[in-house]
């Protein structure tokens, strides 16, 4: 049976307040106060980090404040992407039950593969690959990522139509190690736009629309249908922004956590991402844990869980910190996309280690 989705286009918009009006779609969702939503939006150009990365290690902000480019802290995990008017943003906010899927995994598969199917209507091979990309040969063409705020998932993706990689290149600290393990010799090189596939027979916006929600409705089985922003979802949404995202606090507020000589830290790669720990220590012998924080550009539902797992190991004797990360995940209500318990635990040990 098919099912009802709201579609709207909230044009394009100063970086936070769309972030901000990401987190009104997903309250006024859980509320009942909008149905479940496909949502367009497009930005000027802005570079947007991850909800658990560092400011400072991934934009380069010098460039970014000299350019004119926008900083902005996404509510979402995974990595910083650039964004400007040549690309264009999608969501979804749905019932956990909208598809008859419950696992994250599952869903951002099913996502990804009907937007993929959209895309492909346009006139190119484009096809979902494993986390949370969608790529034409080899070459990444849509980023994604998405979470549960209790019973309502929202899940986002960034379709690059028409950009100049070198904007992208010139804003964002891309590791070399990212680079390294796909053998490319750039961050441009990684990525591809339909301008680039397509040419002069690239389509204008509302068909590269309608060919995406055509996608969403063949692939998970909805009925998409135009219609207007809520007024409480604005109201929301200038709260939103008023209060914490579009502050200069809540951007910063992972910035440079390497700073200081009393913090321990390490990283850990692993095929879901990078997750970074830094640590101070307390007490006569310095042998528990006084302050922690975990960055990177995982993805874990909800988000929020990280802050959890760094409040409950304050205090906690570094020599039972691995088993206290354990112990967290194994009582914690957690959907971990892109990455395990055990790569926190490691982290964690890595950073006690390097004492």
């Amino acid at each position: 049976m098919s099912r009802g989705f709201r579609v709207i286009d909230t044009g394009v918009r100063e970086g936070r307040a769309n972030i901000a009006f990401d987190q009104a779609l997903i309250e006024a969702h859980k509320a009942g106060q909008v149905p479940d939503t496909i949502r367009f939006l497009r930005f000027p150009p802005t570079a947007l980090i991850g909800r658990h990365q560092a400011l400072s290690q991934e934009l380069k902000l010098d460039h970014c404040r000299e350019n004119g480019i926008g900083v902005v802290r996404r509510i979402t995990g995974g990595g910083a992407i650039y964004f400007d008017e040549g690309q264009l943003g999608w969501e979804l906010a749905f019932g956990r039950n909208t598809l008859g899927i419950s696992s994250l995994a599952e869903l951002t598969r099913a996502i990804c593969e009907a937007a993929a199917l959209g895309i492909s209507t346009l006139g190119v091979d484009a096809k979902y690959r494993p986390r949370n990309d969608i790529e034409v040969e080899g070459r990444k063409l849509c980023g994604t990522g998405g979470f549960f705020d209790g019973d309502t998932l929202f899940y986002q993706g960034t379709l690059l139509i028409d950009m100049n990689p070198a904007d992208m290149v010139a804003a964002l600290r891309v590791p070399e190690a990212k680079l390294a393990k796909r053998d490319l010799d750039s961050a441009a090189e990684r990525v591809v736009t339909l301008r680039q596939l397509l040419g002069e027979a690239l389509p204008d916006l509302p068909a590269i629309q309608k060919a995406m929600l055509g996608g969403f409705a063949e692939g998970l089985s909805i009925e998409p249908q135009w219609g207007e922003i809520a007024e409480i979802e604005e109201t929301l949404a200038q709260r939103a922004y008023d209060e914490e995202i579009g502050s200069d606090d809540f951007v910063h507020e992972i910035d440079d956590p390497g700073a200081g000589g009393d913090v321990l830290s390490a990283s850990h790669t692993c095929p879901g991402g990078t997750v970074s720990a830094y640590l101070r220590l307390e007490g006569p012998a310095q042998d528990r844990l006084r302050e922690v924080l975990i960055t990177g550009d995982f993805f874990v539902t909800p988000p929020r869980i990280v802050f959890d797992l760094e409040a409950s190991l304050r205090g906690v004797h570094q020599a039972e910190a691995g088993a206290a990360v354990e112990r967290f995940f194994a009582e914690a209500s957690v959907d971990l996309l892109t990455i395990a318990p055990a790569d926190f635990r490691s982290v964690i040990e890595a950073a006690l280690a390097a004492r």
